[in-house]
């Protein structure tokens, strides 16, 4: 469950970056931590639906969850990380061991201060926080849910909050111990810490929720009681490489002041992401009641090949990349990232395809029962399959993202964000406004289908600006590469489209048989693909970065 605790490599004297093998098999660490995360995660949601279905509650809480978590962008894998990542490379590079230490020291100090207050001013002020978020739950008339006796949306969802903000504090500084450990390839303790997050959230919905006389405040509480969890197991991790000094304030430190002035265009940059985010709910809180929950379950299905490989690939990138820039190592930095980006379109263009067919069934499957209704399951396929579209787009901004924050160029991407972010808004604009107030079905999908399209555009101009700086040149083979792929996930679809029965047969049938046939579809329709890989001349070891030669790869 830990890394080994072997003493770390001194300063000055680390490697410029793993292999390709390396980072393959880092990747797949992660990935696989990862993936007992997002099978958590799901099981989480199952016990949300079951429990509490798409109601004014689960509304409540996910409002409540989601503001920390926009400000947790800022300061986790946001631009405070993506600051501090280069930097501390750079730093253990070319500094000594204590050196280095004071840096953590510092940093670590500087920012629970800073959290400290914020997660403070967001507790007294939630009230302001909910009517900003979701003006929507501010105009309705207080009520009673009949099945608990919880008050409204508004009320609820400020109570929450209070319980909901502090958690802030914990996950950053999680994320500050998981960047450090990731500096040094130690990435199990990292990526394991979110399964504890999802431990700690199904006891609270499951045995601590009943104690309650408003059973929805214990999942708040339980935000709260996962966030000190994650930090307390992040913890011993660090001893063993002598980086955990007590935290002190550093504001002057000059390690410090340089994350600090990489932060403010990262600020700038994850601000419009999260603005992007806040526009989503705050038109959501204005639909009927259950279209913030259909966009979250439905979204939590997205999340987890996102996460499953997307999000581990990155993680693995951006330490490896911030070493190879800090070493010079040019074409080592190109090549890492062509690399990269082969590998997103050979596991995210069969994804797309599987949940774009597979949404219904994967939505009866996981949540149909208890207070998840038919309707539900019909409104969430609307949102899955709009998110889904935007699968390869969310991965490519993953993975090019951090060859700007290795260089540490933390401005560009927020020029970026901010066509972006113009972009989704005029698409919400267009698209979601009138199709909402014409009485159209799903007018919740619309927002999904606008942050879809707005992630190919962030990507798109993200890869622009790598090859026009000659920072990536994509080496020879890539027609014949997206060729063969498209050919494999075309025998893929074919498949699902043949076998797979209609939602309503899902519907119908009891839940083991529904878990037998998404199996026999996962399995059989990644089988397929496997061999339609291996029949059209894609090879296991094409995917080692060594073979990136000109001419060569794939």
């Amino acid at each position: 469950m830990t890394d080994s605790p072997q003493p770390p490599v001194p300063s000055g004297h680390q490697s410029q970056g793993p292999s390709g093998r390396k980072l393959l098999r880092s990747t797949g660490t992660v990935g696989a931590w990862t993936l007992l995360s997002r099978i958590l995660g799901l099981v989480r949601d199952v016990v949300y639906a079951r429990l509490f279905g798409a109601s004014f509650v689960m509304d409540a809480f996910f409002v409540a969850f989601r503001i920390p978590n926009i400000f947790r962008r800022f300061f986790a894998e946001g631009a405070f990380s993506q600051a501090f990542v280069p930097v501390f490379a750079e730093y253990d590079q070319t500094r000594e061991h204590e050196e280095v230490r004071e840096l953590v020291r510092r940093a670590a100090g500087t920012l629970g201060v800073i959290l400290s207050s914020l997660a403070a001013v967001g507790a007294l002020a939630a009230p302001v926080f909910i009517a900003v978020f979701a003006p929507g739950f501010a105009t309705e008339s207080v009520g009673a849910d009949a099945a608990g006796g919880e008050a409204g949306r508004y009320a609820l969802a400020v109570d929450m909050l209070r319980w909901t903000f502090p958690y802030l504090l914990f996950v950053s500084l999680a994320a500050l111990a998981g960047g450090i450990l990731n500096s040094y390839q130690r990435f199990v303790a990292a990526a394991f810490s979110p399964v504890v997050l999802n431990v700690v959230l199904i006891v609270f919905a499951v045995w601590v929720a009943p104690l309650y006389d408003r059973p929805g405040m214990a999942l708040a509480a339980g935000v709260f009681a996962a966030g000190v969890v994650q930090l307390a197991f992040m913890l011993p991790s660090l001893a063993r490489i002598r980086l955990l000094p007590l935290p002190a304030w550093g504001w002057t430190h000059p390690g410090v002041r340089k994350i600090l002035k990489l932060m403010v265009p990262g600020l700038f940059g994850s601000s419009v992401a999260q603005v992007s985010i806040l526009l989503d709910t705050l038109i959501a809180s204005f639909l009927v009641t259950g279209s913030i929950s259909w966009l979250y379950y439905s979204d939590r299905i997205m999340e987890f090949p996102l996460g499953v490989f997307g999000i581990a690939l990155a993680t693995v990138l951006l330490p490896s990349l911030s070493r190879q820039h800090a070493a010079k190592a040019a074409a080592d930095f190109g090549r890492t990232l062509d690399w990269a980006l082969r590998l997103v379109i050979l596991i995210v263009i069969p994804a797309t395809l599987g949940l774009m067919l597979l949404a219904g069934p994967m939505l009866v499957t996981l949540f149909y029962g208890g207070e998840f209704t038919a309707r539900d399951v019909d409104q969430s396929t609307y949102s899955l399959v709009a998110y889904a579209a935007g699968l390869a787009g969310f991965t490519m901004v993953k993975v090019l993202a951090p060859g700007y924050f290795a260089r540490q160029d933390t401005a560009t991407p927020v020029r970026v964000g901010l066509i972006s972010l113009c972009s989704t808004m005029v698409i919400n604009l267009v698209l979601v406004v009138p199709w909402a107030l014409a009485g159209g079905e799903a007018p919740h999908a619309g927002l999904a289908l606008s942050t879809s399209l707005g992630s190919f555009i962030n990507s798109g101009l993200l890869y622009r600006g790598l090859r026009r700086s000659g920072v990536l040149q994509p080496v020879a083979g890539w027609g014949r590469f997206l060729l063969r792929v498209a050919v494999a996930a075309g025998v893929m679809a074919v498949l699902l489209l043949t076998f797979s029965p209609p939602t309503a047969a899902w519907l119908d049938a009891g839940f083991w048989t529904r878990c037998l046939w998404l199996a026999a579809a996962v399995c059989g329709g990644g089988a397929t693909y496997v061999i339609a890989l291996l029949a059209v001349g894609i090879r296991p070891r094409d995917l080692r970065m060594q073979n990136f030669r000109a001419g060569d790869p794939l």
